[in-house]
């Protein structure tokens, strides 16, 4: 019997309705920060292109020549014949710049997610009964939430910690001291994605240690963009080296195409490359993209006036969209959650800042609490001043027409 569509159009309908239908504006160009829509050029304050180079003449230079020299595809997974010489040389790279043993690569950091909490926790190891316990910040990311629902549940407890709250994160942990768990986890993004705060990863690796607990942290939004060589949370918080498990994405500040990683000590990585389904089965990133990714590493590494380039334009723009009046979420990263409440209108101020020039998408319920809806610029080191000032001015216009300046 056919499944009947009525409830699908249903819900189609409401999400219409209440204007959070998610439209998809299709870009006419490559990815950088002004962009072609509708045949104009727009501003583009939507991308994770933090440091500029997804459109970067080095690293597309490098993508041809990883099709030139290595081919399109590689037609397999890693452990038949789908690794090539450059995705050793590549997780090389990736393992000194973040100051760990050894990197796994995998198809995106969503894959890597999934992998290593999997892979851990499902796992015997030689013992007939075991049990673990994560522990997760309340605001982590839908890959995190996701990998650690593959966990079982008759062998895993899950818990969560109140948003960066280390005091609550500590109670937790003391409550659980005597219990024999097997692994101890705690995991928390690096950045935040949706509100651009950076995990207090100091006082979680000083926690980790007193408690033997795992530290694991997905650096999405940070390797490339903070601290002062762009190494992530680590580097802005003084813990470069020193967390247990690091994970990642090549589709955001390293070059924006896709692919991810796992990082850490060489012996977990090594059980990585045994028992992670995501890795095993799944096709080995293309020459292309290593090619893109290690020339992007190579740039960062060679030149710190691109991050430094970064942090001055999310600076000034952070300054000028408050002084405007708008409602922002306080911080340093380049993520700046401009304030609106209603989904509603964070989908209007979307469609009226694009006819004015200005490429930016709003966010609510569910990526959002209800309430909190918000328009989400992201400050990219491919901007010139004179186009964080046409945004600005684009700001301005559209806040006073809607009545959202303060």
């Amino acid at each position: 019997m056919p499944i009947s569509l009525d409830l699908i159009n249903a819900e189609l309908a409401r999400l219409e309705q209440s204007q959070t239908f998610k439209y998809e504006v299709p870009l006419q160009s490559a990815q950088d920060g002004v962009v072609r829509v509708n045949g104009k050029k727009v501003v583009m304050l939507a991308s994770n292109n933090y440091v500029g180079l997804s459109n970067h003449p080095a690293v597309r230079r490098a993508a041809i020549e990883g099709i030139r020299k290595y081919g399109y595809g590689v037609a397999s997974v890693r452990f038949i014949c789908g690794t090539q010489d450059i995705h050793l040389k590549l997780e090389k790279k990736i393992s000194k710049f973040l100051g760990t043993e050894d990197t796994i690569l995998f198809s995106s950091c969503w894959a890597a997610n999934e992998a290593f909490f999997a892979s851990l926790t499902n796992e015997k190891l030689g013992l007939e009964s075991y049990k673990d316990v994560l522990y997760s910040d309340r605001l982590n990311h839908a890959s995190i939430i996701d990998g650690q629902r593959l966990c079982k549940a008759e062998t895993t407890d899950r818990k969560i910690y109140k948003h960066a709250d280390m005091d609550d994160l500590v109670r937790q942990l003391e409550e659980d001291k005597a219990a024999p768990y097997r692994f101890r986890i705690i995991a928390t993004d690096g950045v935040f994605s949706m509100e651009g705060d950076l995990a207090p990863l100091d006082r979680l690796v000083e926690i980790a240690r007193t408690y033997g607990a795992l530290l694991f942290v997905d650096d999405s939004h940070a390797v490339g963009v903070c601290g002062k060589t762009g190494r992530g949370t680590p580097e802005a918080k003084g813990v470069h080296g020193k967390i247990d498990v690091l994970t990642g994405t090549l589709g955001k500040a390293i070059g924006g195409a896709a692919g991810g990683y796992i990082s850490g000590k060489k012996e977990l990585i090594a059980f990585m490359r045994q028992k992670a389904r995501t890795y095993i089965f799944s096709n080995s990133l293309p020459p292309s993209i290593v090619y893109g990714a290690s020339a992007a590493f190579d740039l960062l590494m060679k030149d710190r006036s691109i991050v430094k380039r970064l942090h001055d334009n999310t600076a000034y723009f952070r300054k000028k969209i408050a002084a405007l009046g708008f409602t922002i979420l306080e911080g340093d990263h380049p993520i700046v959650p401009i304030m609106l409440g209603e989904a509603a209108l964070a989908q209007q101020m979307s469609n009226e800042l694009l006819k004015e020039g200005v490429y930016i998408k709003g966010l609510w319920f569910p990526v959002v609490p209800r309430g909190e809806a918000r328009l989400r610029a992201q400050i990219s080191a491919a901007l010139t001043r004179k186009d964080i000032d046409r945004a600005l001015l684009a700001f301005e216009r559209v806040g006073r027409r809607l009545n959202v300046l303060h």
